[in-house]
C-alpha cells in the first residue's frame, strides 16, 4: 500500500466505479458538480445556477469530495510518511531545468506551486489564472476531466470524446507553447 499501483491495477479498479455507481446508485462519476452543489448547500450565491434544490441530487457526491480529500490526508499521512517522490524522467528534469525549474523534490515544483511563488507573475499565472482557466473550461465543457473521461466515454458519449480531446489538445498548447513563454 506504500508504493503507487501499476496502471493494470488501479484502471481497472476505476473503471469498475463507472459501471458500479452507474448499477447501484444510479449516479455518473464525475468531481466538478461536487463545487457546484457545496456551493449551493452554503446557499452564498442569489446566481440561479447555484439555486437549485441539492438536496434532490443527494449527499453522495459531497461524501464523495470529503472522502477524497480524506484519502489523500490519509495516504500521506499514514502510508508514505517520509513524503511522496513522483518519478520523474531525466528527459523531463532537463527539459524543466531549462524553463527554470530545478526543484523536482515534490509532488509539484514549489517553485511554481507555492505561497512564495503566488508573489511572481509566473506562479500568479500557473496557479490563479490557469485555476479559473481549469474551472471555466471544466463548467463550460459541462464537466471535467474525469467526469467525460472516465464516465463519459465509457457511455459512449460523443460530447465527452470532444472534450476529452479538448483537454488533451490544451494540455499539450500549455506544456509546449504557453508555459515555456510564462516561464
Amino acid at each position: 500500500m506504500t508504493d503507487p499501483w501499476p496502471w493494470y491495477v488501479s484502471g481497472p479498479l476505476i473503471g469498475l466505479v463507472v459501471p458500479l455507481l452507474l448499477l447501484v446508485g444510479g449516479r455518473q462519476f464525475g468531481v466538478s458538480a461536487n463545487l457546484r452543489h457545496l456551493y449551493a448547500v452554503c446557499g452564498f450565491s442569489r446566481n440561479p445556477f447555484f439555486r437549485y434544490d441539492w438536496k434532490r441530487e443527494g449527499a453522495w457526491n459531497l461524501v464523495f469530495a470529503l472522502g477524497l480529500v480524506l484519502g489523500g490526508f490519509i495516504a500521506v499521512g499514514f502510508l508514505s510518511p517520509g513524503g511522496v517522490t513522483p518519478a520523474i524522467s531525466e528527459a523531463t528534469r532537463a527539459d524543466l531545468a531549462r524553463l527554470g525549474v530545478t526543484d523536482t523534490s515534490g509532488l509539484v515544483p514549489r517553485q511554481l506551486v507555492s505561497w512564495p511563488a503566488l508573489a511572481t507573475w509566473a506562479g500568479f499565472i500557473t496557479m490563479v489564472v490557469g485555476g479559473f482557466l481549469v474551472g471555466f473550461g471544466a463548467r463550460w465543457a459541462g464537466g471535467c476531466t474525469s467526469g467525460h473521461a472516465i464516465s463519459g466515454l465509457a457511455n459512449l458519449q460523443l460530447p465527452s470524446l470532444l472534450a476529452v480531446a479538448g483537454f488533451f489538445a490544451g494540455g499539450l498548447l500549455m506544456t509546449h507553447f504557453l508555459l515555456p513563454l510564462v516561464l
